[in-house]
């Protein structure tokens, strides 16, 4: 299983912050098996303008159907492969891919067969 080497082990700093994300625990997703998810900025730290969150997906696990209706998101593939199926067209993640969801974009995440890991961000926040 990919882990995320330096962003799960480094920094999250700011004006008014400074945590160390080894320190911050994973979180299983609520509904989806396989995806773990771990809060590096969350909106009670940037007044709700933005979210930024590793996601961790298990070899073949994944992110279902789904839509945020009030947020654009982004992703950033660290590590792992897989596919993003956004609005109906395919796109191959794999390290250094840059995905982005418009709001109200429905869109499913799968990983390959190593896992995948990626840094999602949400503006304004998902949490």
């Amino acid at each position: 299983m990919p882990l995320f080497n330096e962003f799960d082990t480094g920094l999250v700093t700011g004006t008014k912050t400074r945590k160390d994300a080894a320190d911050l625990p994973w979180h299983q997703h609520p509904t989806f098996a396989g995806v773990s998810l771990k809060h590096l900025v969350t909106g009670a730290e940037t007044d709700g303008r933005f979210s930024a969150h590793l996601v961790r997906l298990e070899p073949g696990a994944e992110i279902g159907d789904h839509v945020h209706e009030t947020s654009w998101e982004l992703h950033e593939v660290a590590e792992g492969s897989g596919e993003c199926l956004l609005e109906g067209r395919s796109i191959p993640y794999a390290p250094g891919l840059v995905a982005v969801m418009p709001e109200r974009a429905p869109h499913r995440v799968k990983a390959g067969r190593d896992g995948l890991c990626l840094l999602a961000k949400f503006v304004p926040a998902l949490l």
